[in-house]
């Protein structure tokens, strides 16, 4: 933590100012650590979690690196890689640092600042950036063999957290409105047409300069993408025919499909690969860092519902605990995309390998507070620096494999620290929703919406 903390942290909880002034945030044993209010233990792993995107971040660009391990370095990734969407997704949680007087608000936009200077020269293809970038060049870090260009669903997410930015500093003084106007630049540049393909009905993820649309993702049906088709929508310069959101994500009204499930929650569309317990919980969390998921509905369904229920299906499977894991309870749920004890796995119910991954349910508190406090307050105060280390809760536990790794994601940290500030104060929805071109993009698709007060 940053010998500086005292002077960031004014007025904050004495319990903070022990805990971030120390080497090792959790060198308490579990059982002699302060009991915490639910507001502290809110503060304590906002800060924490706040700290990858700030502390963590890569030194050059200013972006978040796409992993930290605290017990090692990941063989053959470079540490300056950083990632796009992941960066988006913390982006929230900054502004929410300003607004809670952990940092200072110059100093937030000397790092936006640097931030823009690197996105406006790092590549990018028809206004699109890959998934992964060298932080220290700018230069595409390939995903896989054929997926080193375009990224449509990450520049997405490096989007939707941008656009929060620009709506917080667009009456601040001229610096603050300097910032505002460089996004607002690299939102037009985006050419989210061009992934139709020549004005197909639909979307597609990537596309490479050497490889072009081999990868041949379309983004079709329920799972993590609607943010993108909204953004398209939306765009002031590129935008897409609604029916590309029609005809493409929703399959012509084929991602309807209401149905009861075994616990008592209904889903009422189709999740990609999981019908009938819906998918990994980063698919009601993606989305809806920005997009308010209150009030949220088209002619396919009532999203708050959908990712309530969702929420809901994946603590009551952790509960019934048909794998018999050790720790599975009221107070030890969630399942979703993170490490595992198989390196990686997009964990869910009906594919469960006995890794809770934090991020599910924390990330869920605005679905479910009072469950998610719970599964919260348990990490924190009974598994304590096992799994709980600079950046806040690390990525994946399972007392049943005794698999404690300190390991971190930006994918994962992002919308810990995002949604729990949307939670508290609905910051990031309020900026994001009373954005004039993203209201214009809901209409055009056919939602209804809500703005937070």
């Amino acid at each position: 933590m940053p010998k500086t903390c005292l002077s960031l942290l004014p007025g904050i909880f004495t319990f903070l100012l022990l805990f971030s002034c120390q080497s090792d945030p959790s060198n308490q044993p579990p059982d002699t650590k302060p009991q915490l209010s639910d507001e502290q233990l809110l503060d304590t792993v906002q800060f924490y979690t706040f700290q990858y995107f700030w502390d963590g971040a890569e030194p050059n660009s200013g972006m978040a690196p796409e992993r930290i391990h605290i017990d090692g370095d990941y063989p053959g990734q470079d540490q300056h890689i950083v990632t796009t969407g992941g960066t988006g997704m913390g982006l929230i949680g900054i502004l929410g640092a300003i607004e809670r007087g952990w940092i200072s608000r110059e100093d937030a936009v000397a790092r936006f600042e640097k931030m823009l200077s690197f996105l406006e020269k790092a590549d990018r293809f028809h206004g699109i950036w890959p998934h992964w970038l060298d932080g220290k060049t700018g230069k595409t870090k390939p995903f896989s063999p054929k997926d080193d260009g375009a990224d449509l669903v990450e520049s997405a997410f490096l989007m939707q957290g941008l656009l929060a930015v620009r709506e917080y500093f667009k009456n601040g003084n001229e610096a603050e409105k300097q910032i505002s106007q460089r996004i607002q630049v690299l939102w037009e540049e985006m050419d989210w047409n061009w992934h139709t393909r020549n004005g197909q009905k639909v979307l597609y993820w990537h596309w490479s300069p050497n490889f072009g649309w081999d990868m041949n993702f379309a983004l079709e049906g329920y799972n993590e993408t609607l943010v993108t088709y909204i953004l398209a929508a939306a765009s002031p310069t590129h935008p897409i025919d609604p029916e590309a959101y029609h005809q493409g994500w929703a399959r012509s009204g084929g991602i309807r499909s209401p149905k009861e499930t075994p616990y008592g929650f209904p889903l009422q569309l189709k999740h990609n690969g999981a019908e009938e317990l819906g998918g990994p919980l980063f698919w009601a969390h993606y989305s809806y860092l920005s997009i308010n998921p209150k009030g949220l509905k088209d002619q396919y369904a009532d999203y708050w519902e959908e990712n309530r229920n969702q929420t809901l299906i994946n603590r009551a499977w952790c509960m019934e605990n048909p794998g018999k894991f050790k720790g599975y309870g009221a107070d030890l749920w969630g399942l979703t995309a993170s490490y595992s004890v198989n390196f990686y796995h997009a964990h869910r119910p009906g594919d469960d390998v006995g890794v809770i991954s934090p991020t599910a349910a924390i990330s869920s508190i605005v679905y479910t507070p009072e469950e998610s406090l719970k599964v919260m307050r348990n990490l924190y105060e009974n598994y304590g620096e096992k799994v709980f280390g600079p950046y806040g809760f690390y990525d994946a536990m399972s007392p049943h494999h005794d698999f404690f790794p300190q390991r971190y994601l930006a994918l994962d940290q992002g919308p810990i620290v995002t949604m729990l500030e949307n939670y508290r104060s609905g910051l990031g929805w309020k900026l994001v929703m009373n954005a004039p071109e993203i209201q214009q993009g809901l209409e055009k698709l056919g939602f209804s919406y809500e703005i937070p007060n």
